[in-house]
């Protein structure tokens, strides 16, 4: 199990690094986010006040996931005795452990790669320039507050719940997990970029991170409980 954890861990590593050369070496993230935006009344394809998909997409699903969380935390406490909870406890943590450290360190990254989002970028009649995850700013840029939009945290939330592939043993229900959490984790991440506040990068990202720190927490909680054997 180790072993194979290893190997992904690897595999997403290398391919974390091919990911972020390949958009720092081309401009196909602003390609991409020009479908979006509409240079003549200066407006992004979705207004971020929109009540409707701003609830649906930002504000409903985070409480979503918050109420999840608080269920499998309850469950865990107070449902510790029951069979179901007893035979599932080690998959049931590393869900609430990823709910939570999967947006945290996302979060954390955000706040020292110091890197703008699609609306603050004079391309996109934003003010800083078009700084990637590895430039420097101008030298005569003043920059008023740090950007924190390298990666996507929002979308973090969501793929947060690929964790539940490991809930499940048959092959089909695990597919049926990763495939609905990639469902949410990208219909945020999507959102996010229709309003102008992320790039398609800062989704991929986020998902290959996300995913990172899940197969992080399954191995320390295997060799936990190895340790404890």
């Amino acid at each position: 199990m180790l072993e194979n954890i290893n190997k992904q861990l690897l595999i997403n590593f290398l391919l974390l690094i091919v990911i972020i050369t390949f958009f720092e070496l081309t401009d196909v993230d602003i390609f991409i986010q020009n479908f979006f935006y509409d240079f003549e009344t200066k407006s992004w394809l979705l207004d971020k006040n929109e009540a409707i998909t701003k609830l649906i997409f930002y504000d409903g699903i985070k409480k979503i996931l918050i109420v999840f969380a608080l269920i499998l935390l309850s469950s865990l406490i107070f449902f510790r005795n029951k069979e179901i909870i007893k035979k599932n406890k080690k998959a049931l943590f590393l869900v609430l452990l990823s709910i939570i450290f999967v947006p945290l360190m996302i979060s954390s990254l955000k706040a020292i790669t110091n890197t703008p989002c699609p609306c603050n970028i004079e391309h996109f009649n934003g003010k800083y320039p078009n700084i990637k995850l590895l430039d420097d700013y101008p030298k005569d840029f003043v920059q008023k507050s740090k950007a924190k939009c390298w990666p996507a945290g929002h979308a973090s939330g969501g793929f947060a719940l690929m964790s539940l592939f490991f809930l499940f043993k048959s092959k089909t229900n695990r597919q049926i997990a990763l495939t609905g959490a990639l469902l949410i984790g990208w219909s945020m991440g999507i959102y996010k970029m229709l309003i102008g506040d992320h790039f398609l990068s800062h989704t991929i990202i986020t998902m290959i991170l996300a995913w990172m720190i899940i197969l992080s927490i399954e191995k320390l909680i295997n060799i936990k409980q190895k340790a404890i054997k």
